[in-house]
């Protein structure tokens, strides 16, 4: 008797939500930049909500491979590694294009982030701690392909996980 299901369902589907994940993500970063956005700015985050739906979607798609359900830990590991892969498209996706669009790029976004940073600063001030907090924020403005691929890596698997881990226990039967 043939199976038509593949030899490993878990990883298959993972991998080709993650890659999909991935280039959409991509995908979002070359339409900002071709449609005259801030490829860097806060419009990128809305990528950031692709890996949750991504691996949720793989945990429901998995379910046909085991009519009885796939369990928990396939449930939940397809999530993961849908969110990992995707995180890590995306990463690479960036990281390659601030090197292929240069630094002058980079520094238009640093400018208009500090410029963002600097109206709110009077909210900034208002909190405990507000100028510490406010100063830290500018520390921590991304200013290398490297720092934007990892800020990008980082918020992807924060939200993808955030998502997998209680998708894949309600989807687990």
């Amino acid at each position: 008797m043939e199976s038509t299901s593949p030899a490993h369902p878990v990883l298959r589907t993972a991998a080709v939500h993650g890659l999909i994940t991935g280039a959409l993500c991509i995908a979002w970063v070359l339409f900002l930049y071709l449609t005259d956005n801030n490829p860097y700015g806060p419009k990128r985050t809305l990528s950031d909500f692709f890996p949750p739906i991504a691996a949720v979607v793989s945990q429901v798609l998995l379910r046909r491979y085991y009519p009885a359900g796939p369990g928990l830990w396939k449930a939940i590991g397809v999530g993961i590694f849908t969110t990992l892969i995707g995180a890590a498209v995306a990463a690479t996706g960036l990281y390659t294009f601030a090197h292929l669009t240069g630094s002058g790029l980079i520094e238009q976004h640093l400018v208009e982030a500090r410029q963002l940073l600097a109206s709110a600063k009077a909210l900034y001030l208002k909190q405990p701690n507000g100028q510490q907090q406010y100063e830290a924020t500018l520390r921590g403005l991304a200013t290398t392909p490297a720092a934007f691929a990892q800020d990008e890596f980082a918020k992807k698997i924060i939200f993808g996980l955030l998502l997998s881990i209680p998708g894949g226990v309600f989807l687990r039967k």
